[in-house]
């Protein structure tokens, strides 16, 4: 999957960091089910925020996906894994993004908590701040991605062009 301006070692690592993103997600996912998990009921109730809710450091299995993908489509350059890996990228793009607005969403409010759980919401709180950078690196390197799987499939749909028109001349 090599850009016109990266090399093939260049994708691999962008690949690579995709893979390290969307484990560093699996595992702050944990992080947050233990911590949510443990809050005592109290009298202003429990802290669950949005992304918590539906899963969004989870996502990081699409992320991991993704790189996988990447790396394969760079290693094995054929036209049906190049289709598979922009898929993968935009797929994770998309997800990036709804996780981003999310968050934005969640630490843009907060609502009283139990003082019981104070703690574990501001903990939780900052653990979705650092998701939140995670997130945008992931939407640069998925779009960075997308963008040098479209310039390898333009390149190849131009190679068998010119390979159909080389063989009707010939005949």
């Amino acid at each position: 999957m090599a850009c016109a301006q990266t090399s093939a070692a260049d994708s691999l690592v962008l690949g690579a960091i995709q893979i390290m993103i969307g484990i560093f997600h699996i595992f702050m996912w944990y992080f947050l089910l233990v911590l949510y998990m443990g809050q005592i009921k109290g009298v202003f109730g429990t802290y669950e925020p949005i992304t918590y809710k539906t899963g969004c450091a989870f996502w990081g299995v699409f992320y991991i996906v993704s790189g996988v993908s990447s790396i394969r489509s760079t290693q094995n350059s054929s036209r049906y894994l190049s289709i598979w890996a922009l898929t993968m990228n935009i797929f994770s793009v998309i997800t990036a993004l709804i996780a981003l607005s999310l968050t934005i969403v969640e630490l843009s409010s907060f609502n009283t908590v139990s003082y019981r759980n104070y703690g574990q919401a501001k903990l939780g709180r900052e653990v979705s701040r650092i998701l939140l950078t995670t997130y945008l690196l992931e939407i640069a390197i998925a779009f960075a991605h997308a963008i040098c799987c479209c310039s390898q499939l333009a390149t190849k749909s131009e190679d068998v062009s010119i390979n159909t028109e080389d063989i009707e001349s010939s005949s």
